[in-house]
């Protein structure tokens, strides 16, 4: 848009006379954002638009939300911030009008295996608490009911005063906690195949070890071992002595000397604990990740039966019901059992736990249980839970901040989503929110608009007013707010079919189903219906008729260090470094920051982070490298032209056209960087850190990364998740061109686009959690429109004017 154009789009916002209505920002510049100016109403729903990669979650999240926060936390004492996360102020100009800032993001909720939904908000403690007060036989306080402390007896000395001096004795002391003993309340056991790490029929010598990648004159790994002083390298693993095997597979770290080099030595067992099972599996190489799941496996806990408890806990009961029996309901079942409970001298407790509890069931979570993991909620899910404690605040004028909360929600459930959003306004909070879906852009009161593009070609206020100025701006958003896709006018031929029987995976009911193959297949219901359950809890490694390869994209996350970025992430670097290398005639080692061509000043991080302690850290530009990362002799080294850092500053899209052809061409970084052009990443530079990526960004590039693997089933999980309206279209060409070359593709989606795609479609409901596991419908879009049998349906029928 040109300056007159924005000029006049503006001018459609609503007029607030007062500036104290306004949270005024100017001169913000955090990440690609151009130097933008924006007046934010409040006490106003205001939705903020655009492509991926425009801007959006900058100016909101980085700028708006991250200055509010540090504001806050500066109002402590010195004391209390230097218990709390530093803040750097945003770079911006101007910032006013700010309020208190919640934040409810799509961030998980960890993957900790003791943090439960239970546990994740108050409801835990208070049944806790609960059981503490009125279970039968009382066992305890209430840390007696949590599977986090563990029971524990000895003997210490105190220390008191009496008759004006001070005495010390030896004082008995004991903690009862519910923590099972044996899985130390995690609720399974791991077991490592010990046959799968090393052939014991051999010696260290011999090349024993079967691990991917352990070389036999690596340093770090089988070398420290030969040659460590502790063990007979000589002699087979079967021969060793109960010490010998001890010390081989359990030995705490300690320091040994191999040729005058400091080592340490660590038994097996902890070494691949560390190395391999504390990394995202989804990072993994192929090999790798094959290797992890055939060395590890996780068996319900045999003392606890998985309740994480000690019998003593579950011994304690309320109405004939223990604790675990309780965090093991459905919440919509729990919040009925609370309900009928009567009991006076607890009443203020089961009030709150009640409103606590429905709160769930309004918010579309009532199919979860509290001893849910909160690692295994999806994005959505998590971001759902969060809202929870918000709900019934007394809180007013704060500002509340979301990122996409209709992510993982079926068209059903959005309006319900809507509605709380406007609930929360009409409080009289201002309520801000990133969002693709139209449905949600709909209630907006005023639209922020960023774009026109992505990475360095967004970053600028496209349109400010209301939804219906912003159909007519002509923006990106504009033009595609009322795209519908329409029904395929004929659907493939399946080449087979993919076999489910008795799936009963979670709320899955005795399941009997059968997938096309060579097809595009999305599965639908509502959140919680059990398609995640069916796809990834039930399908085989192997499927097909020659036993393909099933390739799972799942919405976990990246792990990801601010070193990590695309190029390292999906391996691109590797051939570019070995490019560069050929055409110096000099060591791939040297075109990497993290290793021999790393700047010595900040040893390859571009900048010099800096602790103030109480304050805010900060990172400044390196000034030996310039934050380019690398030495400078390493830059004197060029590949076409470039060196290394000017390749890791290039956006996907211009490294493409770079290694295609020419002197630079490199073939298997051009396969990869054309797999990121198709999933919508073209505009993200090689080096830019994987911290910085939104959601959905990542998640693009995982798929980006999974694709490039021979798979024959490709299953993904919500691949528009983070898509804007206008980039779904360039998603469903690629599905397009996955299953024309051969390949069977399961999508699980709630995207009606992506529905009226599918050759077929399985929809599971008809409800959630107990209400639903089964299947609805199985036919082709069309059918299903035509039908109207399922909320599906009805929601399809009326995306396609049908």
């Amino acid at each position: 848009m040109s300056p007159a154009e924005k000029t006049a789009a503006r001018s459609t916002a609503p007029h607030v006379a007062d500036t104290h209505e306004l949270i005024r920002v100017h001169g913000a510049r955090e990440n690609n954002l151009a130097d933008v100016s924006v007046e934010i109403p409040k006490r106003r729903l205001t939705v903020f638009t655009g492509v991926s990669g425009s801007g959006k979650s900058s100016l909101v999240f980085n700028t708006i939300a991250a200055e509010s926060q540090r504001m806050i936390n500066e109002t402590y004492s010195a004391f209390v911030q230097g218990f709390m996360p530093t803040l750097a102020r945003p770079d911006v100009d101007v910032l006013e009008g700010l309020t208190t800032a919640i934040i409810v993001d799509q961030q998980r909720m960890g993957a900790d295996p003791r943090s439960t939904v239970g546990t994740a908000t108050d409801t835990g403690a208070m049944l806790r608490i609960l059981f503490s007060r009125i279970g039968r036989p009382h066992i305890g306080s209430p840390q007696a009911f949590s599977f986090n402390v563990a029971s524990i007896s000895g003997a210490g000395a105190v220390s008191f005063e009496r008759g004006g001096r001070t005495v010390k004795e030896r004082r008995d002391f004991a903690v009862l906690g519910g923590m099972c003993p044996r899985c130390e309340g995690r609720g399974t056991v791991s077991d490592i195949d010990l046959t799968q790490l090393y052939d014991d029929s051999k010696s260290i010598a011999e090349g024993a070890f079967t691990i991917p990648g352990w070389k036999s004159d690596s340093w770090w790994t089988v070398r420290t071992y030969a040659e460590s002083g502790l063990l007979d390298p000589n002699k087979p693993i079967r021969e060793y002595t109960k010490r010998e095997l001890d010390d081989f597979l359990y030995r705490e770290p300690t320091k040994v000397k191999v040729e005058g080099t400091n080592l340490t030595f660590e038994g097996l067992i902890s070494k691949i604990q560390k190395s391999f099972l504390s990394k995202d599996k989804e990072a993994m190489q192929p090999h790798i990740r094959a290797f992890v799941e055939r060395a590890v496996t996780f068996t319900t806990c045999p003392e606890c039966d998985g309740t994480r408890l000690t019998a003593t806990a579950r011994s304690s009961k309320i109405k004939g019901v223990d604790i675990a029996e309780l965090c093991a309901m459905q919440i919509d079942d729990l919040a009925a059992w609370v309900r009928d409970l009567d009991e006076p001298s607890v009443a203020p407790l089961v009030e709150t736990l009640r409103d606590t509890l429905d709160s769930f069931v309004e918010i579309g979570l009532g199919y979860l249980s509290l001893d849910r993991p909160a690692g295994t909620l999806s994005g959505g899910e998590s971001q759902r839970v969060k809202m929870i404690r918000h709900l019934g605040s007394s809180l007013t004028d704060v500002t509340y901040v979301f990122d996409e909360p209709t992510i993982g929600l079926h068209p059903h459930d959005i309006q319900r989503m809507n509605g709380l959003l406007l609930r929360l306004r009409d409080k009289g909070n201002t309520v801000l929110v990133v969002e693709h879906k139209p449905e949600t852009i709909a209630i907006a009161d005023h639209v922020v608009d960023l774009g026109p593009g992505a990475g360095t070609a967004g970053g600028t206020i496209c349109f400010e007013g209301s939804v219906e100025g912003l159909r007519a701006s002509g923006t990106v958003t504009g033009r595609h707010l009322d795209d519908r896709a329409a029904l395929k006018t004929s659907v493939r031929t399946p080449t087979g079919v993919l076999e489910v029987r008795g799936a009963s995976t979670n709320n899955l009911r005795d399941v009997d189903v059968d997938i096309p193959l060579g097809t595009l297949v999305v599965l639908t219901g509502v959140a919680g219906s059990g398609k995640s359950s069916l796809v990834h809890g039930s399908l085989p490694r192997h499927a097909g008729p020659a036993g393909a390869e099933v390739v799972s994209i799942d919405q976990s996350p990246i792990k990801g260090s601010r070193r990590s970025n695309p190029a390292t992430y999906t391996s691109l670097l590797d051939p570019i470094r070995k490019a560069f290398a050929k055409a110096n005639g000099v060591t791939p080692a040297l075109f990497s920051a993290n290793s021999e061509g790393a700047c010595p000043n900040c040893n390859g991080a571009g900048v010099i982070y800096l602790d103030l302690g109480i304050m805010a850290g900060v990172a400044t530009t390196c000034e030996e490298c310039g934050g380019k990362r690398f030495q400078a002799s390493v830059l004197e080294y060029h590949l076409g032209g470039r060196d290394i850092s000017e390749v890791l500053a290039m956006p996907v899209t211009e490294a493409e056209r770079f290694f295609g052809s020419g002197e630079a061409a490199v073939p298997a970084a051009h396969r990869v960087l054309t797999r990121l052009v198709d999933v919508g990443l073209g505009y993200l530079r090689l080096g830019q850190p994987l911290t910085t990526l939104s959601g959905g960004e990542r998640q693009r590039l995982k798929l980006a990364t999974r694709l490039t693997e021979k798979g024959g089933v490709y299953v993904l999980d919500e691949p528009t998740t983070g898509l804007h309206l206008a980039d779904v279209e360039q998603l469903l060409a690629l599905l397009d061109r996955l299953v024309d070359s051969g390949k069977s593709v399961i999508v699980i989606e709630h995207h009606q686009a992506v529905m009226a795609h599918a050759d077929w479609i399985i929809d599971l409901g008809p409800g959630a959690g107990h209400d639903g596991g089964r299947i609805v419908f199985e036919g082709t879009p069309a059918d299903l429109v035509a039908s109207r049998s399922t909320l599906t349906g009805e929601h399809l029928a009326a995306y396609v004017g049908g």
